[in-house]
């Protein structure tokens, strides 16, 4: 990370789910940056604890870390959030929207209500975050936009019927903004993480289907703090497809082809255990 040291020095990013996992190890390595930050989650004690490890993490006095409190499926509260942000730190350099939930379990067991509220926070969470930014955005003509996708979000995965359709929302934006937002100068990026060991990732193991697990068991996962390191990286050298490591790679620039494949992978796993069933 040495050559992106002070890259971010006195710019503005807003990280929302910036209080754990991904939002908050990329809010530590723009701190340890010289960047300002504002990080934006639901949970105030979380938040609170976060902002407080991110000070010692200044390099300068000048630099800023606020902490506001926003549902980011309320369009109110998330608009309200960014808006403050912007009065007391300035337009934001980057925005980045971390905040997410996953619900796994079998289609029909899972009660509908999940499936709205997975999109609205995951898709629509993610769509007002970016509304309430780019005014500032476009005034300026700058800024980065990223969106936190996942391998989730290339592949629909057993088990993940109310998650994978809302991070396959996000790859559809983000590719419908890239073009439309690159002539007024505001950059576009959507990452693709691979499992990451979050408390989020914990919370999907309680009601990960057992066939899930089979297929998500062979697949490494990373810290957080790798992860971020990766997106920095990419929005350092202004990469659309963030895909960190070689297995989110190749999925993300041959997922078409290797879907077939794939299927027949996934599908031999669940027969396995429906056979263990009978």
């Amino acid at each position: 990370m040495n050559q992106t040291k002070y890259r971010f020095n006195q710019q503005h990013g807003i990280i929302t789910g910036g209080s754990s996992g991904i939002g908050k190890a990329v809010a530590k390595f723009l701190v340890q940056q010289g960047a300002n930050v504002s990080i934006i989650a639901r949970n105030w004690e979380r938040l609170n604890l976060a902002q407080k490890a991110l000070i010692p993490l200044k390099i300068n006095l000048q630099q800023n870390i606020l902490a506001l409190q926003a549902d980011v499926s309320r369009q109110e509260e998330i608009t309200q959030a960014i808006e403050t942000a912007i009065a007391e730190l300035g337009t934001p350099d980057m925005l980045i929207t971390s905040a997410g939930i996953a619900i796994p379990g079998y289609f029909s067991q899972i009660p509908l209500e999940v499936f709205s509220q997975t999109m609205a926070v995951n898709y629509f969470g993610t769509l007002y975050a970016i509304r309430a930014v780019l005014p500032a955005m476009e005034t300026v003509g700058k800024g980065h936009i990223v969106l936190i996708s996942s391998g989730a979000g290339l592949i629909g995965l057993y088990g993940y019927s109310a998650y994978s359709p809302s991070k396959f929302a996000l790859r559809g934006l983000a590719e419908s903004l890239r073009g439309e937002l690159k002539p007024k100068g505001i950059k576009v990026s959507i990452v693709y993480p691979p499992d990451t060991d979050t408390p989020q990732l914990i919370a999907e193991n309680k009601t990960k289907p057992l066939p899930t697990k089979a297929i998500t068991a062979t697949a490494q996962t990373w810290s957080p703090e790798e992860v971020a390191r990766e997106i920095i990286q990419g929005i350092v050298s202004n990469k659309f497809a963030i895909a960190p490591g070689l297995e989110m790679t190749l999925l993300d620039r041959l997922h078409s082809l290797l879907r077939p494949l794939l299927n027949w992978y996934f599908d031999k796993i669940v027969q396995k255990y429906s056979s263990n069933k009978s």
